[in-house]
């Protein structure tokens, strides 16, 4: 149902900064789930006396069953400078809502695969782009939350905080935008995108 990759340790580094909690999710990634990965990087961080705690569950992406098992660990997030999630996408989102005021980052990229991500109907998705944005946006995914799908900022079309092209939908890039300076990281907003190869494998093979 879900292909998770784990993200470069070259690209997992740049974004640890301080103590780090971990959460590892081993629900509904039957597929594959890079597990022998991350436990050697979690072992590295754990050797470097990074991690202040680790939290390994199934289907993190269950807001309810997540709240109950994160209260038991608040002393080791509280001590944490972020927290580091090894899911896809529902998961870090789940994770970045319940825990607004932490920098919380995603560990992996999703790939498409015919099914379906997370176990309950949620507002969150995870469109498998490949390419988890969720670090550079606070948690909160600018292909889904946006109409547009836009991953460069604002279109400018909003009216009061609502989206232009549903005026019931609040502005995704508004939300992005508060919940970075709540977490006082707006400035990676300066971050450059880079261009995503929507070429499919077809496509690929045909230019080669």
């Amino acid at each position: 149902m879900l292909i998770t990759e784990m993200k470069s340790k070259e690209t997992l580094c740049s974004l640890i900064s301080g103590k780090v909690f971990i959460i590892n999710c081993h629900g509904c990634k039957e597929v594959r789930f890079p597990e022998k990965e991350a436990k050697e990087f979690q072992k590295e961080l754990a050797a470097e006396g990074k991690v202040t705690g680790k939290l390994t569950t199934d289907y993190v992406c269950n807001p309810e069953n997540m709240k109950l098992r994160l209260e038991k660990h608040m002393s080791e997030i509280e001590a944490a400078d972020m927290v580091l999630v090894f899911s896809c996408g529902v998961g870090v989102q789940t994770i970045a809502e319940y825990l607004e005021d932490k920098k919380v980052c995603a560990a992996c990229d999703t790939y498409p695969l015919p099914g379906f991500q997370g176990v309950t109907p949620l507002e969150y998705d995870c469109k498998q782009c490949g390419e988890c944005y969720l670090n550079i946006t606070g948690g909160i995914c600018p292909i889904t939350a946006c109409s547009k799908s836009l991953v460069n900022g604002q279109c400018g079309g909003s009216k009061n905080g609502k989206c232009e092209v549903d005026s019931e939908m609040e502005c995704g890039w508004e939300r992005i935008y508060r919940r970075l300076a709540q977490l006082g990281r707006l400035d990676v907003l300066k971050c450059p995108v880079q261009v995503r190869n929507y070429a499919t494998d077809d496509e690929v093979s045909k230019d080669k």
